[in-house]
């Protein structure tokens, strides 16, 4: 049997922890989305003052010889200092300054290979390239369960080989990363030079899906290009083509 507390009556005590739990969460919400914004605006004045104020030649070295090699050294620290935070889940100074002190360390002294950032990121084209990985994993799906249940001899499956049109190595991981991810395509090779992919598919018993997957390579090189590489934005970074430089210098063939 309930009673209705009238208003002098105090309120339930079990009440109280859910109403905290409850602003708790929006709480972090609300401080996740916000660290994030106040990030890429804290990356872009760091990478105005690179380049606008006379800092020590050390520091010019860590933070890299390019604007976008510079956000992107800035953004990985802020995104290890946003994952310690959320490891140890107390949003406290404590916290968010060893987390920025740990991703410093990480990126100094356990650094990964150089990779060019070349191009800019448009928006309505990456949502569109997005949509259309979601379509093909949907799509692709479907069709190797059926290949999978149909009471039919095993599809004739082949390696084919496309051109991906992409100058930026970094655009071309994305890309051969979106083929892997679609079911029924694997890269199995790929000729860096030539920016040639050999591609395993699961299904090639017909003309239709031999010219169905070219045309889906025609697609994902022309959507990578518009959100990433349009002509008039694009600019090699520093270290483009430097793995290739080495491979000729270990060759003998450049002085």
């Amino acid at each position: 049997m309930t009673t209705d507390n009238g208003p002098g009556t105090p309120e339930n005590p079990d009440d109280r922890p859910t109403r905290r739990r409850t602003v708790g969460s929006v709480l972090h919400a609300i401080w996740r989305y916000g660290f994030i914004t106040w990030a890429w605006y804290f990356t872009r004045l760091i990478v105005w003052l690179r380049f606008h104020l006379k800092l020590p030649r050390w520091l010019r070295k860590w933070l890299g010889r390019d604007g976008r090699e510079v956000a992107m050294r800035l953004w990985n620290i802020t995104w290890l200092t946003f994952v310690w935070v959320l490891l140890w889940g107390n949003i406290t100074w404590g916290n968010i300054c060893a987390g920025i002190v740990i991703g410093i360390l990480v990126v100094t002294l356990l650094p990964l290979p150089r990779v060019p950032v070349e191009g800019r990121v448009h928006l309505l084209p990456l949502l569109n390239l997005t949509a259309r990985l979601v379509i093909d994993l949907f799509r692709s799906s479907i069709q190797v369960a059926w290949l999978a249940i149909r009471p039919a001899r095993p599809p004739m499956t082949a390696v084919l080989r496309a051109r991906l049109a992409l100058k930026s190595d970094l655009s071309l991981t994305f890309a051969i990363d979106y083929l892997n991810l679609v079911p029924g395509t694997i890269v199995v090779d790929f000729d860096h030079e030539r920016r040639v992919v050999y591609v395993h598919l699961v299904d090639v018993s017909s003309e239709r899906s031999v010219s169905s997957f070219y045309k889906q390579m025609a697609t994902i090189e022309r959507l990578f290009n518009r959100a990433f590489e349009r002509e008039s934005e694009w600019h090699a970074s520093p270290y483009h083509g430097i793995d290739e430089e080495y491979e000729l210098r270990r060759e003998g063939t450049v002085n």
